[in-house]
């Protein structure tokens, strides 16, 4: 496994290579190759290890009883999901977990992550800090999306979302993780009604787009 990467991700800050290799071991870890819509975990099933992104990205995807479906998160390279299921030990998904283009998944056991090992390692303990700072903030993040859904105006919920990216990329032209569809599912609004929506914005001068890259206009106003 890339431990160099693994060194510069959010789950192992603070520990150094050795010391990760060390870990991988105490953890149980194994890497998976995925293709682009390949259901890595799937709804209805628990789990006992949680995955991080180490190539591609994933949706978090929820499906309604009449078929449609519902994008409930995105995590990409350097990212975990699933932890907060294989927390809870018989706990059964409520989503599934897809690959949105070929991806490779490091798996680690979230049994031997909430138990140190004898030695009481100071690196061991360094990775359950880490974990609680991502649950802290995905719970952010969860906060975000029900900021920009609790609007009933398509056009307001499209603001809010891209007044956050703007925010999060410290600049007004960005690039988002998802394709028209998947943005759609993650507002909880209708495709086409979207697709509608954004021409009429870029054409009030509000945007402007390209696929999936954005830029916010200033609006000047009369005086």
């Amino acid at each position: 496994m890339n431990t160099f990467f693994l060194a510069n991700t959010q789950l192992f800050r603070g520990i150094s290579e050795s010391e990760i290799k060390e870990l991988l071991l105490c953890l149980g870890a194994y890497k998976r190759k995925f293709q682009k819509g390949d259901v890595i975990f799937r709804a209805g099933s628990p789990v006992d290890a949680f995955g991080l992104v180490e190539s591609g990205s994933v949706n978090i995807v929820v499906n309604l009883y009449w078929g449609n479906s519902i994008i409930f998160g995105h995590m990409g390279k350097g990212e975990v999901f699933a932890e907060n299921y294989a927390a809870i030990p018989g706990k059964e998904l409520l989503c599934d977990v897809v690959a949105c283009e070929d991806t490779e998944i490091v798996f680690l056991s979230m049994k031997h992550v909430l138990t140190t090992c004898r030695k009481g390692c100071a690196y061991h303990n360094r990775i359950i800090q880490n974990m609680l700072r991502i649950s802290a903030q995905k719970n952010l993040n969860m906060s975000s999306r029900m900021m920009h859904t609790a609007s009933k105006s398509l056009r307001e919920r499209l603001l809010s979302y891209f007044s956050e990216q703007a925010l999060k990329h410290g600049s007004a032209h960005f690039t988002i993780p998802f394709n028209r569809q998947q943005l759609a599912d993650y507002l909880a609004v209708n495709r086409s009604a979207m697709s509608n929506e954004l021409s009429k914005m870029q054409a009030e001068g509000l945007i402007s787009y390209r696929k999936n890259e954005f830029l916010l206009k200033e609006v000047v106003h009369d005086e």
